[in-house]
């Protein structure tokens, strides 16, 4: 007589042993936060666990069998993911990113170029408020790049110097991983608009523009096509 077989193929007896012996996992709570959960598509809350497995034997646990790898769970769904899904940005603290991504690199530009030209400035400003900073205006920009020049003693003209080059990759470097080719270049077509806005490129400018191309991991030649791509009318 063939043994009894369940929906799936497998033997009742084997079906009946599993319920007998396995393995249950206790789960403790080290930590929790927000994160950008990947299965809801959104900002959640999250708890951060620690797990040990036991031998079980009629659902008790009698013998450790080792832990488990920190797990995050996600309060609303209750998946569960490696640690390094923290190492995403929540929508909240991505949006600060680009918007402090998009402030420095005008900052920068205007500083290589000069805040003379009313067109530069109000292309900057208009970039920064579409950002995010609603109420950037051109004086709040120009007293900026004054008080930039002002405390790292640089002029207007000169190549960007080794502050305004770390500023840049602070902001930019965390936030480059975390953006598709398109929207990297696109935060470098941004400072390119700003320095075309009152005539062609300067050196200086260009020297700017080249920081912030390496701070977005965009490669030299592609910062060559993409500057000469801005300064041609569509």
């Amino acid at each position: 007589m063939l043994p009894e077989r369940g929906p799936d193929g497998r033997t009742a007896a084997a079906g009946r042993a599993r319920r007998l012996v396995g393995t249950r996992t206790a789960w403790t709570a080290v930590g929790d936060g927000e994160f950008f959960c990947p299965s809801c598509g959104g900002d959640r809350n999250y708890q951060r666990l620690t797990g040990r497995r036991r031998f079980t034997v009629l659902g008790v646990p009698v013998l450790p069998r080792g832990v488990c790898a920190p797990t995050v769970e996600c309060a609303a769904c209750r998946g569960h993911f490696g640690t390094d899904v923290l190492d995403h940005p929540t929508t909240t603290r991505f949006s600060a990113m680009l918007r402090d991504a998009v402030h420095t690199v005008a900052l920068a530009v205007l500083a290589a170029g000069g805040t003379c030209s009313r067109a530069a400035l109000e292309t900057a400003a208009a970039g920064v408020r579409a950002a995010g900073f609603e109420d950037c205006t051109e004086e709040q920009l120009a007293a900026l790049v004054e008080a930039l020049e002002e405390d790292t003693g640089r002029f207007t003209g000169e190549p960007c110097v080794a502050g305004l080059s770390i500023e840049l990759h602070e902001a930019l470097d965390p936030l480059a991983p975390h953006l598709a080719g398109p929207g990297r270049e696109s935060i470098l077509l941004q400072g390119a608009r700003i320095a075309l806005a009152d005539g062609p490129y300067t050196p200086a400018e260009r020297d700017a523009l080249a920081t912030v191309g390496a701070a977005l991991t965009i490669c030299s030649d592609d910062v060559g096509r993409l500057l000469a791509a801005a300064r041609t009318p569509s």
